[in-house]
């Protein structure tokens, strides 16, 4: 009887020993479960935040554009096309180059309106945007820039291409202030499982261990924004051989 009611008492000993471990073990589990899903959150209100930031800049950039085209593009031809208005008063033959000053100020115009309109943002793709950038480099003639891309494209999250756009536009601003390069070739490539990106400018380069701050803002910038989307950057520059940057994105599952 003694031996029965010990194994009894050890038996209910160690259940409620069980019990206790379980539930000590849910609640770890549960703590961490908590934990994770905070850490979600943040992650998220993060990434949400970083967007928001990103298509400000994005604005505040094509902004800028808009008002430089309309100042010193768009206004100059106007102020030529009076001139040779005014001329053509005196020599109507004149009237030709007034003529064609307003219709390439017409062109310009139209050029604009595509950037200016938000639905037509909205509506591009990612190699609709960079082909409209290089597009305006060339128009303007800040560089001489050329485009490649497959035709394999695969659809993305639109909040991926933004970041991915503004990495590039990133890089576009330093080679047109900084790089003193006379040409630039951006080619997008999409395949299976990755997007690859590449672009390189013919510029004096720099090296990229004694970048100055500057750059080196501008740097982790991109590698920041492209941690955000599980990207890699991989940017290269040689003093005399101009710099170049490979962004590559595996598509998610």
């Amino acid at each position: 009887m003694e031996r029965q009611e010990t194994a009894i008492l050890i038996a209910t000993v160690v259940l409620i020993v069980i019990v206790v471990l379980l539930i000590f073990l849910f609640l770890i589990f549960q703590k961490r479960k908590n934990s994770l899903l905070l850490q979600q959150k943040e992650a998220e209100k993060k990434y949400e935040r970083a967007i928001a930031e990103t298509q400000i800049e994005i604005r505040e950039e094509t902004l800028r554009n808009i008002s430089w085209e309309l100042h010193d593009n768009i206004g100059q031809l106007l102020t030529l096309a009076k001139i040779q208005v005014n001329v053509a008063h005196g020599d109507p033959k004149k009237m030709a180059e007034a003529t064609e000053t307003i219709t390439k100020s017409l062109t310009e115009l139209r050029s604009l309106s595509k950037v200016i309109n938000p639905d037509v943002i909205k509506s591009l793709s990612l190699t609709e945007a960079i082909s409209l950038e290089t597009e305006r480099f060339n128009r303007l003639q800040f560089i001489d820039a050329s485009f490649t891309y497959n035709t394999e494209i695969r659809k993305m999250d639109d909040k991926v291409e933004i970041i991915i756009f503004r990495i590039l536009q990133e890089f576009f601003s330093n080679t047109v202030k900084h790089s003193k390069a006379s040409k630039l070739h951006v080619n997008v490539h999409y395949d299976a499982h990755k997007l690859v990106i590449k672009a390189k400018d013919d510029g004096v380069g720099f090296n990229i261990k004694n970048k100055n701050k500057q750059r080196g803002i501008g740097l982790c910038n991109m590698q920041s924004r492209a941690k955000l989307i599980g990207a890699s950057i991989d940017l290269n520059s040689q003093k005399g051989e101009g710099t170049s940057i490979i962004i590559s994105y595996h598509y998610k599952k």
